[in-house]
């Protein structure tokens, strides 16, 4: 049995067909527009191109992942970071566009739904996925089911306070896109990362870019990085120690980082409230197809 997903990011669109075990049989990607109808136009292209090339005779419904959350209330897109979703009813218009059954669920919902079932997260009853990059987004599946939660927002870490803040950080409280300072994702991102780095040394510099220096002995991005692991390891100590999942999963660009799984679970020993960390942290072993299997798996 074949499985339509399709995954909205804020640079390109993918859409992939998925088999039985897993596999990405046909992957197809796109840049992505950034006006509203021009996205799904470009969706509903990729669609039709990969059902054409794998010869399916009558439409797949389809699971897409993307940025936010659609309120259970109204139907409409919230919280997007791509804007242009917002306040609009996403898996209706997609039905529509696409003329087939449409879910839709957030990106990290779809990540975490990848790994959980087969990758870093598979046997584990409790599994919290983490997408690090442009910005901060977490999932949560228990016993093999997505967690979203009473309003659907359920694993948005990202918008919640860094936890014990220091007063050296209290000053600087970069301000987020959500209309708030001091956000996880606001210190924790991939561009939080290069921001940091700037304020401590003048130099602009991408995560990578920090990231190939410090492996070259670069002392001053070594140490931004180091900063930068105790923030994340501060902020996953609060998930731990509300939801105690068994396994930790990351992704996003930030994941690639070398030894950032290993500093983390290392880091959070500090700071999770417990006396033996059980918890662990591991790297995502689909890597960046993850969330348009776990799009594909929002259809039984």
């Amino acid at each position: 049995m074949l499985r339509l997903g399709v995954d909205l990011g804020g640079t390109k669109i993918e859409a992939a067909l998925v088999d039985e075990a897993g596999a990405c049989l046909i992957r197809r990607r796109t840049p992505t527009p950034a006006a509203y109808e021009e996205k799904l136009d470009a969706i509903a292209e990729l669609v039709a191109h990969v059902e054409r090339e794998a010869g399916v005779a009558s439409p797949l419904p389809a699971g897409v992942g993307h940025p936010g959350s659609l309120n259970p209330r109204t139907g409409l897109m919230r919280n997007a970071n791509s804007t242009a979703l917002n306040g609009r009813p996403l898996d209706q218009d997609l039905a529509a566009r696409l003329q087939r059954p449409v879910r839709c669920a957030n990106d990290a919902n779809c990540f975490t739904l990848s790994e959980a079932r087969d990758g870093a997260g598979a046997g584990c009853t409790s599994v919290f996925g983490v997408i690090a990059g442009t910005g901060v987004g977490g999932g949560l599946v228990i016993n093999g089911a997505l967690v979203t939660g009473a309003d659907g927002n359920a694993g948005e870490w990202g918008h919640t306070a860094l936890p014990w803040i220091t007063a050296e950080e209290l000053a600087v409280s970069p301000p987020c896109y959500c209309g708030k300072t001091n956000c996880v994702e606001a210190w924790c991102s991939g561009p939080a990362l290069s921001a940091d780095h700037f304020r401590n040394t003048g130099q602009e510099l991408s995560a990578q870019e920090i990231a190939d220096a410090a492996a070259k002995g670069d002392e001053a991005c070594q140490a931004s990085l180091e900063r930068h692991a105790q923030r994340f390891a501060r902020a996953l100590a609060s998930v731990v120690n509300i939801v105690d999942p068994q396994m930790i999963v990351l992704g996003g660009g930030l994941s690639n980082l070398p030894g950032f799984a290993t500093k983390l679970e290392t880091h959070l020993q500090d700071w999770a409230f417990t006396d033996e960390l059980v918890t662990q942290v591991r790297p995502a072993v689909h890597g960046d197809s993850s969330g348009v299997r776990g799009a594909a798996w929002l259809w039984p």
